[in-house]
């Protein structure tokens, strides 16, 4: 009979990293959920939730360090894929490069987690909020860092057209 910390036990993987990659996520996710944005709670979870399982099994299948770099590298590399899908371009405007750079940053937070930096992985996560949510205050107090693709919608053009 399995006993509950059979149950309980994740192998290479440990309960404490999870929560890392969930609250991570959620504080990430929220953010950018609130302000109707495609990369959301759930999908933020999702990302850190998922790199830090590769990473972790990278490191728990060889201590080798060169191994464990291969996994990180292809990991960088898929993500990419998953940032590109997010962009799009919109009347000549490119849309969503935030969003896929948010993509980039919850997987190495993912990975910093897999690597065994939960308690940096924390204060990254307040970095990038920090980003997310000052440089937003910035742009809106200083006209000129309004222009072009940080224009805001409804607001007229220097020609007067909407």
């Amino acid at each position: 009979m399995a006993t509950l910390a059979d149950v309980l036990d994740l192998g290479p993987f440990q309960w404490s990293a999870l929560l890392c990659c969930a609250l991570n996520g959620f504080f990430i996710g929220i953010e950018r959920q609130t302000r109707g944005k495609p990369v959301g709670i759930r999908t933020s979870v999702l990302i850190i939730s998922g790199t830090y399982l590769f990473m972790a099994l990278g490191v728990s299948l060889s201590h080798e360090k060169m191994d464990q770099a291969r996994v990180l590298g292809q990991i960088i590399t898929g993500v990419g894929f998953l940032g590109a899908g997010v962009m799009m371009t919109q009347d000549g405007k490119i849309h969503g490069v935030t969003s896929a750079a948010v993509i980039w940053v919850l997987s190495a937070l993912g990975l910093m987690i897999g690597l065994g930096y939960q308690y940096q992985s924390v204060i990254i996560t307040l970095l990038a909020l920090a980003v997310l949510l000052g440089v937003d205050k910035i742009e809106n107090s200083f006209k000129s860092l309004r222009r072009g693709v940080h224009q805001k919608l409804g607001r007229f053009t220097s020609k007067g057209e909407r």
